[in-house]
């Protein structure tokens, strides 16, 4: 890995087990984990100047509705685990070299790409093809991001010199019905959205938002 590295002065690391339905519960957490905490040691190994980890909203404790880097953590799955876990480590690893580090925490992201079990690509493939779009009511509140934006950021982190973690949101909040209904608006088919289809996710919070500052 090192040869791999050499060279390199600044890292983004956003390698991690992500498919759809299967990641927030898999032992392939664990092997990233492992691989990320590797990753960091042969990082620093060849001179690595700035580290950049990819982490999740979901560390957080979603009681509080609102998330700002100071909310507690308190992931509740595998994956935000790992997660929460590969930054504390990380954070107090880097602390012993002159390496900075920094800590970007996704929250809601669509855009090209996007796995089409995902929302919003579910959303438009039903739509395109005049099929019904079967959803819950609708009522959660999310913070939802295009991808592009959020490499913007991500970029910016890298490109700075603070050490801390950060948040890569909007900092709005769109209900899953109001964002629906957007994207039915430009198919002109809001007659195929089916709100109530889907029973509701007992363990899905009501209010997820994310609270932005300026790149570190």
């Amino acid at each position: 890995m090192e040869e791999l590295l050499a060279g390199s002065q600044t890292l983004i690391h956003a390698a991690w087990y992500a498919e759809p339905g299967q990641y927030l519960t898999s032992p392939l957490n664990l092997e990233c984990l492992t691989g990320t905490l590797n990753l960091a040691r042969a990082f620093v190994a060849v001179g690595g100047r700035r580290f950049i980890g990819i982490g999740t909203c979901a560390e957080y404790d979603f009681s509080a509705g609102l998330l700002t880097t100071e909310t507690p953590l308190a992931p509740n799955t595998l994956y935000a685990a790992t997660k929460a876990s590969a930054f504390q480590v990380l954070r107090c690893f880097f602390d012993a070299y002159a390496t900075t580090f920094a800590w970007c925490r996704l929250f809601y992201l669509y855009g090209e790409g996007e796995d089409e079990r995902r929302l919003v690509p579910y959303i438009r493939k039903q739509l395109a093809a005049g099929q019904e779009v079967l959803l819950t009511r609708g009522t959660q509140v999310r913070d939802f991001l295009d991808v592009r934006d959020a490499a913007r950021m991500i970029v910016d982190v890298a490109l700075g010199e603070g050490q801390a973690a950060v948040n890569i949101c909007s900092g709005h909040g769109v209900t899953v019905r109001q964002l629906a209904e957007r994207i039915a608006d430009e198919y002109g088919r809001r007659d195929l959205l089916r709100f109530g289809a889907r029973s509701e996710n007992a363990f899905d919070p009501p209010r997820v938002v994310g609270v932005r500052k300026d790149a570190c």
